[in-house]
């Protein structure tokens, strides 16, 4: 089913999943959907594999993790508030191919003034399940978890004229 982009998260220049510098990264991109959902949208490659021409497990629930947690976002757009996770269930459905275009969707399941969880599932190209992800997260400030300068990490939106107006999931 197609779902309308509503915006776009930022990316930084040196996360592991989001960094557009990192040269070992996924440089995923984030996408809030009209259905409150965020999709990551990324393209793994032989850096990120365990078994030859398969996506590594520990890289899947990290992307798995940062959807979910980054959800969060989207319902405190006044408030920077972020997740930190304090547990994470992956199951894997599927072998993830390398060198593919692949999507991640998550959302917010339930919440407190303190916590929020989530679940979310990675998707192959024909749109099967190839893992999903259950998450329960402690909700904080920035100023907390890092010490995080917006302006030297790049954290900003990036907008690409390759940018969908709509995505399938």
């Amino acid at each position: 089913m197609k779902h309308r982009v509503t915006g776009k998260q930022q990316n930084s220049k040196m996360c592991f999943l989001c960094g557009l510098k990192n040269s070992f990264g996924l440089k995923g991109e984030f996408f809030e959907l009209e259905n409150n959902e965020l999709v990551c949208i990324f393209k793994p490659s032989n850096e990120h594999q365990s078994y030859p021409g398969r996506l590594h497990g520990g890289i899947t629930t990290a992307v798995l993790d940062e959807t979910i947690g980054r959800a969060i976002m989207m319902k405190n757009k006044n408030e920077e508030v972020w997740g930190v996770t304090v547990e994470f269930t992956t199951r894997f459905k599927k072998q993830i191919p390398l060198n593919e275009e692949l999507r991640v969707v998550g959302r917010i399941t339930n919440e407190t003034s303190r916590t929020f969880e989530g679940t979310g599932e990675l998707l192959l190209p024909n749109g099967e399940v190839a893992a999903t992800g259950l998450g329960k997260y402690l909700r904080m400030p920035l100023t907390k978890i890092a010490d995080f300068d917006p302006l030297e990490q790049e954290w900003k939106v990036v907008k690409s004229a390759k940018d969908p107006e709509t995505i399938d999931i």
